[in-house]
């Protein structure tokens, strides 16, 4: 009965069973997350689950959520990715700056959406390989940084046509002085 199972080798039924439970459990997680009003967009490879959730600016409007295994979700904010960048800044300035420059490009690159969940629209795993040197230091992998900044440009394309606190941010650094992009970066419209 094992043998015709087509997911089950002969040679090693076990492989062939974990697949199928750690497949059942992957379902069952995403399952849950819809019920707990979360999507899940990405997983990293260290396991950060980047998820999103309805917000209330517009009918279209989300809220990017994280969470790191073993710890409650948390929502990313301004400040977190620009000090993060003046983190991996302090180690390899050009490769920094050449982040930076990418992440710029993917701003002109998404579009506003008018559906929900919201689906990436330009990164690829590909894209984070050049700045891979980066992760040895700071908090954030860039493979989180491409993928939360992507959503986050994605947000206010679709909620504020107009303008970009992001990309602004982004703009500025490394060309402005770090106390005044990061006040900007902790600014509430209160």
């Amino acid at each position: 009965m094992v043998s015709r199972l087509p997911w089950v080798s002969r040679r090693n039924p076990s492989k062939g069973l974990r697949q199928v439970f750690k497949l059942s459990y992957l379902t069952w997680r995403r399952w849950v997350l819809q019920l707990s009003g979360k999507h899940l967009i990405w997983t990293t490879q260290e396991g950060v689950e980047i998820a999103v959730e309805k917000g209330k600016k517009s009918p279209y409007d989300f809220k990017v959520r994280f969470r790191e295994p073993g710890k409650r979700w948390r929502t990313p904010e301004h400040v977190h990715l620009i000090v993060e960048l003046y983190v991996k800044e302090a180690y390899n300035r050009e490769l920094t700056l050449q982040l930076r420059d990418h992440l710029l490009q993917v701003f002109q690159q998404v579009q506003p959406i008018n559906y929900f969940p919201p689906k990436l629209q330009f990164f690829e795993p590909s894209h984070a390989e050049p700045f891979e040197p980066l992760n040895s230091v700071g908090e954030m992998s860039v493979e989180f940084l491409l993928v939360v900044s992507e959503l986050i440009f994605i947000q206010e394309k679709t909620n504020y046509p107009a303008g970009s606190l992001t990309y602004e941010l982004y703009e500025s650094f490394g060309t402005k002085d770090r106390f005044s992009v990061v006040q900007r970066a902790t600014f509430k419209n209160r």
